[in-house]
């Protein structure tokens, strides 16, 4: 039996798309055997504006908690997804046997506007993890590597 593979997205806060990116995950059913987490390289909270454009797509991440992430979390992992350029250039030190990937979403917390040009940056935020996501479920189900 293979090891347990462990997929962890990273973001700057954990408040937003490494959130929204587990939800997704956990929701479209990756295997079983593959474990989600997410972390932030400084925990802020979970956005409520994340909460609600999830909702939307019919996924429920209010449970989810908002992380900084460990040493043991990135030594774990068998795959780590940066989602933003700040993560991507301050994360850990990837472990030589785990896999890195870098997915450049903009942050939706980071948009000023009126309430519904902010709704639509997070909608925008979503859509765009929800299709990477898809296409990570893809690949495990195709038996990809990482």
């Amino acid at each position: 039996m293979s090891e347990k593979k462990r997929v962890l997205f990273l973001c700057t806060g954990n408040s937003c798309r490494s959130q929204m990116a587990e939800g997704f995950a956990k929701t479209l059913g990756t295997d079983p055997s593959v474990e989600i987490m997410s972390a932030g390289l400084d925990a802020q909270g979970l956005n409520p504006m994340a909460i609600k454009v999830m909702q939307e797509d019919g996924v429920d991440i209010s449970s989810q908690e908002s992380t900084t992430v460990t040493e043991e979390m990135v030594a774990s992992a068998s795959l780590i997804i940066t989602l933003c350029d700040h993560a991507d250039a301050n994360c850990p030190a990837t472990p030589a046997t785990a896999e890195r990937r870098h997915w450049p979403i903009a942050d939706p917390a980071q948009v000023s506007g009126s309430d519904a040009e902010v709704l639509a940056a997070f909608r925008d935020a979503r859509d765009e993890i929800k299709d990477y996501v898809f296409g990570l479920v893809n690949d495990l189900r195709s038996g990809e590597e990482f």
